[in-house]
């Protein structure tokens, strides 16, 4: 059964998984934060305005939130903290098979493995 994926909303969430495991690939960055084996996976997404304006950052956002339910079932862990962050330009602009490829790596460097 896959686990139910829960969404970061609060800015509290977001900084607790900054100070966790992360990883940096090509297009994405991941930041891990293991909270306990009984607690569902959440996932949380964010662009700055490095990425460009408003139209390129939701693009962006949009792809990674797409690869995340894609993937995130599969490698995922319940029990995690999961921030995706997009990269300046190669996020949007990124094949969206290798964008999937990146996340599944950034996950394996997270748990360890």
């Amino acid at each position: 059964m896959v686990a139910p994926i829960e969404i970061l909303k609060k800015r509290s969430e977001f900084l607790a998984a900054a100070r966790a495991q992360k990883c940096g690939t090509k297009g994405l960055m991941l930041q891990g934060l293991a909270r306990g084996d009984d607690a569902p996976m959440r996932v949380g997404f964010t662009c700055s305005k490095k990425v460009g304006n408003a139209v390129a950052r939701n693009r962006a956002k949009r792809r990674l939130r797409e690869a995340a339910r894609l993937v995130l079932p599969d490698l995922g862990r319940a029990g995690y903290d999961y921030v995706l962050i997009g990269r300046h330009e190669s996020t949007a602009e990124r094949n969206f098979e290798a964008l999937k490829g990146d996340l599944a790596y950034a996950l394996k460097k997270v748990h360890g493995a």
